[in-house]
């Protein structure tokens, strides 16, 4: 204290930056968005950096820049951090913008390590930042205001509060999904009967795992299998969280096909709406090109190729048994045909993100669109049209059986 013209005069602390700001919930929810945008690109920087060391350096740069700015504006939350921090937000806004709706970054995708579980996972991210950027633009211009009573702060709570979990939760599964590949195998072109890459639509290089029966005495007969997910989600792997979305049936079959000596293949198709039809179709017909034309390393039987599908991999793989190019066909669960009449709402937007609304596009994608004429041999369980399915084959004197036992059919083809 002290003593000015006879009055004490109350000490005040000098101020040498802007005051804080309160970490209410807007601010909480842009950080966290801010968070999770940042984090997706980040996990797969590791499949990425296999590819395109540009892209991977590129990736992990606006994603640790983006990392310390949440730190920064969640540690000392002024206007200044808020505004820099949308800055970053808008900045790797604009890194998802320049290559997926403009396309600039065309040749090379780097977007797409990150999609080969969900199909839209980079959507996320850049849903995150739209959120992040505007969050954070609010809590920069807010005036000044007093205390807001106690009230009026658990009010903003409990009504931003499920903002604040759906924020989480797709920053959460985002990171998840994109980081799915950090457990798995490195894909690689040596034919060495473990996980290969079988093709490279686009510069994005695509997994094949092969399970092979015991002993591998002899030229294996193969069996192609395709995930199901709707296009939109699942990956080839067994377990983890593509087999969790996509529902996958490949662990009975893999040991059911093995035990009666097939040789299994899984791979990773590109998927929707990153990649749109017919691009899956076009990675299971380079599928079977890569088996039949790499047999011999493989020890595989080039005139033994079949293929299996569950779900929309079960429309794949009766769109490949359509050409007679297989040896035998196992469709299950799979739609034959696409439209929106009476469909659930979750199908009808895995519909639109695969396939869109153009009717031509819908056929293309139908197996019942295609004359049946020397079609292969059908094991068919399930799915929408199936049975319409079955007697358009039967028609055209194509064999089609309705039986379960799909490791007893392809052995019997």
């Amino acid at each position: 204290m002290k003593v000015v013209d006879g009055q004490r005069s109350a000490y005040r602390p000098s101020t040498t930056g802007p005051p804080p700001l309160r970490r209410g919930p807007v601010l909480v929810i842009a950080a966290f968005a801010a968070l999770g945008g940042a984090l997706i690109p980040a996990a797969a920087v590791s499949a990425l950096w296999r590819v395109w060391q540009f892209y991977a350096m590129l990736f992990g740069l606006f994603a640790a820049v983006e990392l310390v700015a949440v730190v920064v504006v969640l540690g000392w939350p002024t206007r200044k951090a808020a505004r820099n921090t949308a800055l970053v937000a808008l900045a790797v806004l604009a890194l998802w913008v320049a290559s997926r709706p403009l396309g600039l970054l065309a040749r090379l995708d780097p977007w797409q390590p990150a999609d080969t579980v969900v199909g839209f996972t980079d959507y996320a991210a850049a849903a995150l930042q739209v959120i992040a950027f505007f969050g954070f633009l609010v809590v920069a211009r807010r005036r000044a205001h007093p205390w807001p009573s106690t009230f009026r702060r658990v009010s903003a709570w409990v009504v931003l509060f499920p903002v604040l979990l759906l924020v989480l939760a797709t920053g959460a599964a985002g990171t998840v999904a994109a980081g799915d590949n950090l457990t798995g195998k490195t894909a690689s072109t040596l034919l060495d009967g473990g996980t290969l890459e079988y093709c490279r639509p686009d510069g994005i290089p695509l997994a094949m795992d092969i399970t092979r029966p015991r002993p591998d005495t002899r030229a294996a007969p193969v069996v192609l299998f395709l995930h199901g997910g709707g296009f939109v989600l699942g990956n080839r792997k067994p377990a983890g969280p593509g087999a969790l979305l996509a529902g996958s049936r490949l662990v009975p079959l893999r040991d059911a096909l093995t035990a009666r000596g097939f040789a299994v293949a899984s791979i990773d198709y590109r998927l929707a709406p990153a990649a749109r039809w017919p691009a899956p179709l076009e990675d299971a017909k380079c599928a079977v090109r890569f088996l039949k034309g790499n047999a011999a390393a493989l020890n595989l039987d080039p005139a033994r190729v079949t293929a299996v599908g569950t779900g929309t991999g079960g429309t794949l793989a009766a769109l490949l048994g359509m050409t007679g190019e297989l040896k035998a066909v196992a469709a299950l669960d799979a739609p034959a045909e696409f439209d929106f009449a009476g469909q659930d709402p979750l199908t009808r937007a895995s519909i639109l993100l695969a396939l869109g609304r153009d009717p031509a596009t819908l056929r293309a994608a139908s197996p019942l669109t295609y004359p049946g004429t020397g079609a292969s041999p059908f094991l068919i369980e399930g799915g929408r049209k199936s049975a319409e399915l079955a007697d358009h084959l039967r028609a055209a004197g194509v064999p089609v059986t309705t039986s379960g036992d799909v490791a007893g059919f392809l052995a019997s083809a």
